[in-house]
């Protein structure tokens, strides 16, 4: 199926995402939340979700779909193309925020972003997966194995670029749950 290397990558996403949820409340709850855990929150939003994942979708998921008759310029694929745009607008202000927060110490501005980004992404997801993926698999039937290939070897590419693996990501979202839930003990 087209969507199935997409679905596995939300799945590690959302994970990260609940990290992200758990850090916004110790935050609020004037616990510090120290760079080992901020920079790889950082590392996976910018690398993994942008980089890596954003790049298969906007590589072959959506020129496959704009060949089986799906505009690019309008509709789904350029809502999917705006969030994107939005998600790495977002993300260059958490990291920022969080640079300030690891030298002030001062959380405000970190907890406003990275709440804005869990929401983005939280409906980013939810509409890829229960909206366009099903258009995708609809559409795309013929072509999935060939879809599937691409979007294998634009990942391998992409994670390889940044000197990373799938392997290291879903390490980094494992440690992440783990260093968070200790962060609130």
């Amino acid at each position: 199926m087209s969507t199935t290397s997409l679905r596995r990558d939300h799945e590690l996403i959302e994970k990260v995402i609940k990290s992200m949820e758990s850090t916004i409340q110790l935050l609020n709850n004037n616990t510090q939340i120290p760079e080992s855990i901020l920079l790889p929150v950082i590392d996976f939003t910018k690398n993994f979700t942008d980089v890596c994942h954003h790049s298969k979708e906007e590589k072959s998921l959506f020129p496959a779909l704009e060949k089986a008759g799906l505009p690019s310029n309008m509709g789904p694929i350029a809502m999917m193309l705006m969030d994107h745009q939005r998600s790495r607008e977002i993300g260059t202000q958490m990291e920022e925020s969080a640079k300030d927060y690891l030298s002030s110490g001062n959380s405000t501005k970190l907890i406003s972003d990275m709440q804005l980004y869990v929401e983005h992404i939280t409906e980013h997801l939810w509409k890829e997966n229960n909206k366009l993926f099903m258009m995708a698999e609809a559409r795309l039937q013929n072509v999935s194995e060939q879809i599937d290939k691409e979007l294998n070897e634009i990942e391998a590419s992409k994670l390889k670029d940044i000197g990373k693996s799938r392997e290291h990501y879903e390490q980094l979202a494992e440690t992440l749950t783990k260093d968070v839930s200790q962060q609130g003990n």
